[in-house]
């Protein structure tokens, strides 16, 4: 059975300075490259200007804006993008592992950002993403 997670408190004192801080959304810039994009990032901020305090996934927002700068810049596919293509290829994570000779768990790390595919899977990827017909001839 799934735990239930606690709602955090509303306010927190800051580690660092002993302020009170409200939990709240600021836009963050992320950059990657040359390329940036603002994403609404949670978390516990003082009045005013001032740094704040991630807990939790608040940092989930900015792990995924990453991924898709990256995706956009250097090719690598993000893990929604990986999951998409599993499920255009109607493969489960452990034939998608078979088929692209990466191991039985690659996809679960792929799928949960842990790892990234290599070169070479990220080429047969993008081939199969075009040609998902080719998947027959594969197995």
């Amino acid at each position: 059975m799934a735990r239930k997670e606690e709602p955090l408190p509303e306010t927190m004192i800051s580690p660092e300075t002993g302020e009170t801080l409200t939990r709240g959304v600021r836009s963050f810039r992320v950059a990657y490259k040359g390329e940036s994009v603002s994403v609404d990032l949670p978390g516990y901020y003082p009045k005013g200007e001032g740094d704040g305090v991630h807990v939790g996934e608040d940092m989930a927002v900015v792990d995924e804006a990453l991924r898709a700068l990256k995706e956009k810049v250097d090719g690598v596919p993000s893990p929604a993008t990986i999951r998409r293509l599993r499920a255009k290829l109607r493969l489960s994570q452990r034939e998608a592992g078979t088929l692209f000779k990466v191991g039985e768990s690659a996809f679960d790390k792929y799928e949960r950002g842990l790892v990234e595919p290599s070169g070479p899977t990220i080429q047969l990827m993008a081939l199969l993403d075009r040609h998902p017909e080719l998947v027959a001839e594969l197995r």
